[in-house]
């Protein structure tokens, strides 16, 4: 039985929707989550789906708002489910065959929403289901993305959970929204998988004006020669005999591997010891092993432009990994012109815990050259 709002007035309806299988593939390293090859790979390498975790906490930072809101929830698994678990009214729109959920019932069931007249779709996934969206709903109806995917280049997601549920809270409690294009953006993941990044502009979808909760769309080009040179002699010079390193994607992060004379895995993560490869695009599971056999470092950089540091592109470095080794040996490194390029000014986290989010607040070093490094806040 679908519960109903109480009847008060101006009660917003809010579309929701979740890709189920959204980001799976990011913790085992498989760098995507797009198509049931991929997807079965993830299942068989022990992945386990964390998109609906990640709606339901976004929904639950919104608590507040079970007076003013009744959802318009995609079915099941891809929302539904979600939604039972929160004391919010709503809705069921569309049917869900048995078996695996595709792109084709994220676009129908969009569709239906948009027809059901809500105000704003909220919807769970990365990049491919931004894409989705898009094709169903074009600019007729607002958007408000909780980011749960591997890749998410796309302008209309929140930073983290926490600001999507935050955003959706300032929706409904403003009387008059304003609302401005976002980029909806997608890349190659089989070029991807190779270490080449092959960013496509697909469209534009509206989304509220929110400046402090929505993420930019990521910018790239910052890697200068000589700057990131300094960077990696820095880092080499501070390395631990007998510690791990982790090192992290990007391509500052490649001359660190150069400096070393080891290979590089462009888009993954490569354990380092003693000057030696341990293993190139290890998964999380490999890098959590570690923490039980020794001394760990990661060794990281941001995204220019969006600013975040954890929960895009490197989500093998997952909050247990994290938990057991501790802000201060995470190892961060960015060109300045790079840090000039975050529209925000301040990183953000996302690593699917906002706890963790937050305990990872503050002020934190950034390693820019050669023994010169900057202060940086990261935001939760």
């Amino acid at each position: 039985m679908h519960r109903r709002p109480k009847e008060v007035r101006d009660v917003k309806k809010i579309g929701f929707l979740v890709n189920p299988v959204a980001g799976v593939g990011g913790r085992v390293g498989l760098k995507g989550s797009d198509g049931a090859r991929i997807q079965e790979m993830a299942k068989k390498l022990g992945a386990v789906p964390e998109a609906s975790l990640r709606a339901l906490a976004a929904l639950q930072k919104a608590s507040g708002l079970t007076d003013q809101i009744v959802f318009l929830t995609a079915p099941g698994v891809m929302g539904e489910d979600v939604v039972k678990q929160t004391a919010f009214p709503y809705e069921v729109v569309g049917t869900l065959p048995d078996g695996a959920t595709t792109a084709e019932d994220t676009i129908r069931i969009a569709r239906e929403i948009l027809e059901s007249q809500a105000d704003l779709l909220m919807f769970a996934g990365g990049d491919g289901t931004a894409r989705n969206v898009c094709e169903a709903v074009g600019m007729e109806l607002p958007v408000l993305g909780i980011p749960a995917g591997v890749k998410i280049h796309s302008a209309v997601y929140a930073y983290n959970t926490k600001n999507a549920g935050e955003a959706l809270e300032y929706f409904c409690n403003e009387s008059r929204n304003r609302y401005e294009e976002a980029e909806v953006m997608d890349i190659d993941e089989e070029a991807f998988r190779g270490g080449t990044v092959r960013a496509k502009l697909y469209g534009y979808m509206r989304i509220p004006v929110l400046h402090r909760c929505m993420q930019s769309v990521k910018s790239g080009g910052y890697s200068e020669k000589e700057h990131v040179a300094g960077i990696a002699e820095s880092v080499v010079s501070q390395m631990t005999p007998g510690a791990y390193y982790v090192v992290g994607p990007g391509t500052t992060t490649i001359p660190i591997m150069d400096r070393l004379g080891l290979p590089h895995t462009l888009l993954g993560m490569d354990i380092v010891k003693d000057g030696k490869l341990i293993k190139a695009d290890a998964a999380e599971k490999d890098i959590y092993d570690l923490t039980k056999k020794g001394e760990v470092y990661v060794i990281l950089t941001v995204i220019g432009g969006q600013g975040h540091l954890f929960g895009r592109g490197n989500q093998q470095i997952s909050p247990r990994i994290l938990r057991a080794i501790g802000r201060k040996h995470c190892m961060i490194v960015a060109t300045k012109s790079k840090l000039l390029s975050i529209a925000a000014g301040r990183l953000t986290v996302d690593t699917g815990d906002i706890e963790l989010d937050m305990e990872l607040a503050g002020y934190v070093r950034i390693i820019t050259g050669y023994q010169d490094s900057v202060m940086f806040k990261i935001e939760s």
